[in-house]
């Protein structure tokens, strides 16, 4: 059962964030660098690591491919909102982030399972 509970956490998990990174995406290859510069690197880099952290990685995660590599962009853009973009927020604002910083770190520390990529 460990390994069907990796496997739904993981999966679960990334596909919620890939509702919070296509969007993002669809705005990368659209031409449309418009965004927040929350660590001060400008908004286009901003926005492509943002991408890579909540659409490229997901998807890797969904598969079971280098997992726990794909785990820390995740991690660190979720850092990011917790810390950066909603430090200032009530908890309920930053209560989505904190959650998949939960899950992401989980997956981190606990791996693919054996229902994986990773694992074949």
């Amino acid at each position: 059962m460990r390994d069907l509970g990796l496997l739904f956490l993981r999966i679960a998990s990334a596909i919620l964030m890939l509702t919070h990174g296509l969007p993002k995406f669809q705005k990368l290859i659209g031409g449309n660098f418009e965004f927040g510069d929350p660590i001060g690197i400008g908004a286009a880099p901003s926005l492509f690591l943002a991408v890579i952290g909540e659409f490229v990685c997901p998807i890797l995660i969904i598969v079971g491919f280098k997992t726990r590599w794909a785990t820390v962009p995740t991690i660190i853009t979720m850092l990011v909102a917790v810390l950066i973009v909603h430090s200032a927020d009530p908890y309920n604002v930053k209560e989505k982030a904190i959650l998949f910083l939960i899950a992401f770190i989980s997956i981190l520390l606990l791996g693919p399972g054996k229902y994986s990529l990773d694992k074949k």
